[in-house]
C-alpha cells in the first residue's frame, strides 16, 4: 500500500482518507509513515469533528476550548466510551438544535441550561431511587443537567417562571410552563410524589419535567419501558397517565448493542425542537413576560379568517392535567385561543371603511367526533367586549372546552359594530370563525 500511494499528493491523499470512518483512518495510518503523517492532519479531523459533532472550533463535551481537533474528537470519544457513538451523535444534535433555536429567539431560556450531568450523579440517582435510566435519557442529561429553576412559584412576582423550554399556556386562572428538571429535583420530586400522592416506588416511573406555576402539570418517565407519561387530574397509576410519544416508536432503551436506540425522552425533545424550528409554536409576551406558548401558529392546526377586515386566528391545545378517564361527559379538556385583530385597512362595510369596531357577542358550536355537544351564544368574551383599531396588535383570550372524546372541533362566529357599541355607526356584521379542530395529539406536552 505505501508504494501505491507514494506518488500520491497531499490532497488526493486527503480526499481518500476524508472518505473513511475515524476507526478506519487509525487503522489505516498504522500502515506506514507517509499515512500516519496524513492520518493525523488537523484539516481532516476538522472535517470529521464537523460532520459528527457540528464543532466549528476544538471543544471537549462540555465547551471548555482545545488546542486541536485531533484532541477534541479523541477527548469527546473517550467521555461517550459507555454509549454507542451513533445515540450520542443523535443526542447532541437534538440539543444543538433546540440551542439554536433558543440563541435566536429566546435566549433568556438558554441561559438557564445546566452543566451536563457526570456519571457519579446518574448512577446516585439510580441508587437513590432504585431506577435504571433508558440510555437516550442518561444521554440527554450528559449533556444537559435539566434547567435552573425559579426560586418562586408567584407567577407574578417571578418571571423565571416562564423560562421553561418546554413551555405552557394559560386560560382563565390556569398557567403552566414547563422545565426540564435537574436530577436533584428529579430526586426530591419523585420522593415527594412517591410519599405524597400514593406512587408506588415498585411502577419504576420519576419525575422528568414540571411546571413552576401554582398549576401543577408534571410528567413522568417509566425507567423500565422508556415511556414518558403526563398526569391527569388523578395520576396515581399509569392507567391514569397519557402517554406523550406513541408506544411503537420507543425500542432498545437499555440495548447497549441494539439498533436506533430511542426512548420517549429524546422523542419527545427532538418533536418540540422540530415545532419550534417550524414555527408551529412560538415565543409570546404576556405583560411583561415572554414564554414559549403551546397554542399552534400555523394551518392547519390553526385557522385564519378574515371577515370586513377583522382577522381572527384561533387554534388549540390538549390540557392533559384535566383529563378524567373515568368521566365519560367531560374525559377531555382543549383549551383555546383566539386570536383577533382589526387589519390596516380598516373596517369595510359595503364600500364604506371605518377607523374602529367593537365585539358584542360570540356564538360558537363544540363537536365532539362530528356531533354537536355544545352551543354558545352569549354576550362579549370572557366578559370583555374589545374595541379594534387598524394596525393596533391583537387582542388575546383563552378559554376551554371539555369532551367526551379525544376528536371534536370549534367553529362560530362573533357579531361586531361598526364603530363603537357606545356609538355604532352602522348595523351589526357578522366575524367568521373557521372551523379548527381539537384533537388529542401523538406527542402530548
Amino acid at each position: 500500500m505505501g508504494k501505491e500511494l507514494d506518488g500520491l499528493g497531499f490532497l488526493p491523499l486527503h480526499i481518500i482518507l476524508s472518505k473513511l470512518s475515524p476507526s478506519d483512518i487509525i487503522k489505516v495510518s498504522c500502515a506506514n509513515k507517509r499515512l500516519r503523517d496524513s492520518a493525523s492532519d488537523e484539516s481532516l479531523w476538522a472535517q470529521i469533528c464537523y460532520q459528527e459533532l457540528q464543532l466549528s472550533t476544538p471543544q471537549d463535551d462540555h465547551g471548555n476550548p482545545l488546542p486541536c481537533f485531533t484532541l477534541a474528537y479523541q477527548l469527546w470519544r473517550e467521555a461517550f466510551s459507555m454509549y454507542p457513538w451513533p445515540l450520542v451523535k443523535r443526542v447532541k444534535r437534538c440539543w444543538d438544535k433546540l440551542k439554536k433555536w433558543f440563541n435566536n429567539n429566546f435566549p433568556e431560556a438558554e441561559a438557564t441550561l445546566r452543566r451536563g450531568a457526570s456519571e457519579s450523579n446518574i448512577e446516585q440517582l439510580q441508587t437513590l431511587l432504585k431506577v435504571k435510566l433508558p440510555l437516550p435519557t442518561r444521554l440527554l442529561y450528559r449533556f444537559h443537567d435539566g434547567q435552573e429553576l425559579p426560586e418562586k412559584r408567584n407567577p407574578k412576582t417571578a418571571s423565571g417562571s416562564w423560562l421553561g423550554i418546554i413551555g405552557g399556556y394559560s386560560f382563565y386562572n390556569h398557567s403552566v410552563n414547563v422545565y426540564l428538571l435537574p436530577l436533584n429535583q428529579v430526586i426530591a420530586k419523585t420522593r415527594y410524589v412517591i410519599r405524597h400522592l400514593g406512587f408506588s416506588s415498585r411502577s419504576k416511573c420519576i419525575v422528568m419535567a414540571s411546571s413552576f406555576t401554582f398549576s401543577r402539570k408534571v410528567f413522568f418517565l417509566n425507567c423500565t419501558n422508556g415511556q414518558l407519561f403526563v398526569g391527569t387530574r388523578k395520576p396515581l397509576t399509569d392507567g391514569e397517565m397519557i402517554p406523550c410519544v406513541p408506544n411503537t416508536l420507543i425500542r432498545s432503551v437499555h440495548d447497549l448493542y441494539g439498533e436506533e436506540q430511542q426512548d420517549a425522552m429524546l422523542l419527545w425533545l427532538e418533536e418540540h425542537g422540530r415545532r419550534l424550528e417550524n414555527g408551529i409554536i412560538k415565543v409570546r409576551k404576556e405583560g411583561d413576560d415572554r414564554s414559549i406558548n403551546l397554542f399552534p401558529e400555523v394551518p392547519p392546526l390553526c385557522v385564519t379568517t378574515v371577515t370586513n377586515g377583522v382577522q381572527v386566528r384561533a387554534s388549540a391545545v390538549f390540557v392533559p392535567e384535566f383529563a378524567d378517564l373515568v368521566d365519560e361527559a367531560e374525559k377531555f379538556t382543549f383549551a383555546y385561543s383566539i386570536r383577533m385583530s382589526l387589519l390596516p385597512e380598516g373596517c369595510i362595510i359595503n364600500g364604506m371603511t371605518f377607523v374602529s369596531c367593537q365585539l358584542n357577542r360570540r356564538h360558537w358550536i363544540i363537536r365532539a367526533d362530528g356531533e354537536v355537544v355544545s352551543s354558545v351564544d352569549d354576550e362579549a368574551v370572557i366578559g370583555e367586549y374589545p374595541l379594534l383599531h387598524p394596525g393596533e396588535g391583537e387582542f388575546v383570550y383563552q378559554s376551554c372546552a371539555p369532551l367526551p372524546s379525544p376528536s371534536g372541533s370549534i367553529e362560530g362566529h362573533f357579531t361586531f359594530v361598526p364603530g363603537r357599541l357606545a356609538d355604532p355607526r352602522g348595523g351589526p356584521f357578522e366575524v367568521q370563525v373557521a372551523r379548527f379542530p381539537l384533537e388529542m395529539p401523538d406527542y402530548v406536552f
